[in-house]
């Protein structure tokens, strides 16, 4: 689950606990509203922990060697052409 998963939790967990008046018998949407949110919450620390231990390595630059042995002249082929 990524981030914007988590934030939709919260939001939906935010919105059973703090903006509906509905009752169902044997469901508490505010507890319900209230386990999303914390779930959310949960989610969003530990993306956050996973994103920031996560670095970018730059790979050493490539060695360039100039030698001589690779010129094309004719004679360095084996060839002599």
């Amino acid at each position: 689950m990524g981030l914007g998963g988590c934030i939709i939790l919260i939001g939906a967990g935010a919105i059973l606990t703090f903006a509906t008046d509905w009752h169902m018998q044997g469901v508490n949407l505010h507890l319900v509203g209230v386990i999303l949110m914390i779930v959310g919450l949960i989610g969003v620390t530990t993306f956050s922990s996973i994103a920031r231990r996560r670095r970018v390595v730059v790979p050493p630059a490539a060695t360039v060697v100039d030698d001589d042995r690779h010129r094309r002249d004719g004679y360095s082929d084996g060839y002599g052409v």
